[in-house]
């Protein structure tokens, strides 16, 4: 039989585009029977009769080196495409329903659309369809995380043939050898998202993915093409300290996003820096948050940062003022080893227009306002009350040295004032981090003695919970008590404002010796805490990949990991 092909153009100038496109795609399909596609300028959906999906070809893509079929998921006999019917074909949007049919099920049916220039497929769930299957062989699936660190899958690693994943939102599978950035997109949790996993050693990858619709029953999946969309790197032992040059260019300006491997197995996500013709480094905003030099947690020069969890270090990736990146894994603190994976998470200011992001991803598909309220914008605000305690030592010293405090005692107070407001909000934050580990620790207590055969997944959540008491004791005689702190400032109000005897320097050098002990001890306890919140959160996610048996208990504390981290004081470097 020969293959007829009908092209439903978005645009004028997609029906060539599309034409040339569906050969190589109807071939790249299990079945040769008559195709139908509908297609923009930037993407063609091809509906090959007796497939198991429809096919997704964007443009620019080497066909055989990604071959991505989405449509229902189903237990039992595999669906199979019977029929599409067109519901709308406008300039600005086509939709088509495709019939599924299986052996001894009812029939499924899926709404596709396409929207002129878009660059994803939009389906909705119809007749009897309750998950969508993207099909697409990639050794990583990452699912990105906007207040912790992202969960990046490597096939290689997961020794199960299925695996359960957070439903929380979007899903990354990055493909065709750095050409193409496959993004899931949905409205609203819900159940968790199942990966099937197959082959041996380095051939094992994952092969498919299914996501339920949930009671919205919408799921966006969009096309991030383009040479050097995102890179793997590999980082052996005995790379820390060592700066390498990447084999990769940005293909444009944004926010790079990299997820390094650590020795544990866990994953480590950063931003990268980017260096700017003057030679400066800057890392960009974050949500309308500044970031670049000259806030409190940087140093101009040579791309060092401090940060209270690693001190002062040189930051471990950027993208150089060529545009080519360079990593250079940290020497203290965290060890990386394993596949560093790059992608874009956001625009900057430089971004072409034509550029595509995941963020601009989850624009276009959920619109402005759903978007800043999956990705919680607000939770993600930094605060800062006062002044950190060694502005105020240094203020402080400074009226004192030149004997200014006398006509100064305004300045004075103001200073105790901040600082004080300062101590008081990181000291809140702190004692809400302990409350949040015993209120998590009783909670799995009582989990373990209803659930016993889950006790070594409880027992290690319950371990990480537990090193915020660690945390706290190991600087318990550094912060002191809330007492001793307000007691401290109080005295310099009554005794030193305005105070101008011979030894008034000498006294208020002392203070700032003991305000800034107990700021620096709070400062490094309150990333402390943040961090052993991350890691719960992280490690939760990553326990569900191989035993779905913790998924339910390891989505609650996913979602209070995530309501513990929103709103951070600016010293928990949330941001590294």
């Amino acid at each position: 039989m020969s293959r007829s092909i009908v092209v439903i153009a978005v645009l004028g100038a997609a029906a060539a585009a599309a034409a040339a496109a569906v050969p190589a795609a109807a071939a790249a399909a299990s079945d040769a029977q008559p195709a139908f596609a509908i297609a923009n300028d930037r993407l063609t959906v091809l509906f090959p009769k007796g497939a198991a999906g429809a096919c997704l070809v964007p443009k620019g893509v080497e066909a055989d080196g990604a071959r991505i079929l989405i449509g229902p998921a189903a237990r039992g006999s595999e669906p199979r495409l019977a029929g599409v019917e067109i519901v709308e074909n406008t300039e600005e949007e086509v939709a088509v329903d495709a019939r599924f049919e299986r052996a001894g099920g009812a029939p499924i049916v899926i709404r596709y659309s396409i929207e002129t220039g878009a660059r994803y497929v939009a389906t909705e769930a119809r007749e009897g369809a309750e998950s969508l299957c993207v099909t697409a062989t990639s050794r990583f699936a990452i699912l990105p995380d906007f207040f912790a660190d992202d969960i990046a899958i490597d096939a290689r690693e997961i020794p199960v043939a299925e695996a359960e994943l957070p439903g929380e939102n979007f899903l990354l599978q990055p493909l065709a050898a750095g050409q193409l950035l496959l993004a899931s997109i949905w409205e609203e949790r819900g159940d968790d998202v199942r990966v099937r996993i197959a082959g041996e050693g380095d051939a094992r990858a994952i092969e498919r993915i299914e996501i339920p619709y949930g009671g919205r029953g919408r799921i966006w999946v969009a096309a991030l093409a383009g040479r050097g969309i995102w890179h793997a790197e590999e980082v052996r032992d005995g790379d820390a300290g060592k700066e390498r040059r990447l084999e990769w260019t940005r293909p444009f300006p944004a926010q790079w996003r990299i997820d390094w491997r650590t020795s544990e197995g866990e994953t480590d996500t950063w931003e990268m820096m980017i260096e700017m013709p003057d030679g400066r480094f800057v890392k960009p905003d974050w949500f309308g948050q500044r970031e670049a030099t000259g806030t409190e947690d940087w140093l101009p020069g040579g791309g060092k940062r401090w940060s209270t969890e690693l001190g002062m270090f040189r930051y471990p990736c950027w993208i150089a003022k060529d545009g080519r990146g360079h990593l250079l894994p940290l020497e203290k603190g965290i060890r990386f080893r394993g596949p560093a994976i790059i992608y874009p998470i956001d625009r900057v200011p430089q971004t072409p227009p034509e550029a595509f992001a995941l963020v601009d991803a989850v624009r276009a598909t959920l619109g402005v306002g759903p978007c800043q309220y999956i990705l919680d914008v607000e939770g993600q605000q930094k605060i800062s009350r006062g002044i950190p305690t060694c502005d105020a030592r240094t203020k402080l010293n400074t009226i004192y040295e030149r004997r200014e405090q006398v006509q100064r005692i305004d300045d004075v107070r103001k200073t105790l004032d901040d600082v004080e407001a300062f101590v008081r909000s990181i000291r809140d934050r702190i004692e809400a981090y302990v409350e949040f580990g015993h209120k998590l620790r009783e909670d799995l207590a009582a989990r373990k003695r209803a659930q016993p055969d889950l006790a070594p997944f409880i027992d290690e959540m319950d371990a990480i919970a537990r090193g915020i008491d660690a945390y706290v004791e190991k600087r318990k005689k550094g912060i002191n008590t809330r007492e001793y702190a307000a007691a401290i400032i109080a005295g310099f109000r009554k005794d030193l404002a305005g105070y101008a005897g011979a030894d008034a320097l000498d006294r208020c050098r002392a203070f700032g010796r003991a305000i800034t002990t107990i700021g620096g001890a709070q400062d490094d306890l309150v990333a402390e805490c943040r961090k052993a919140v991350r890691v719960l959160r992280q490690r939760a996610g990553l326990r569900m990949a191989v035993d779905a048996k913790v998924a339910p208990i390891a989505r609650e504390i996913r979602d209070r990991a995530q309501a513990m981290l929103r709103s951070p004081v600016s010293y928990e470097a949330p941001r590294r």
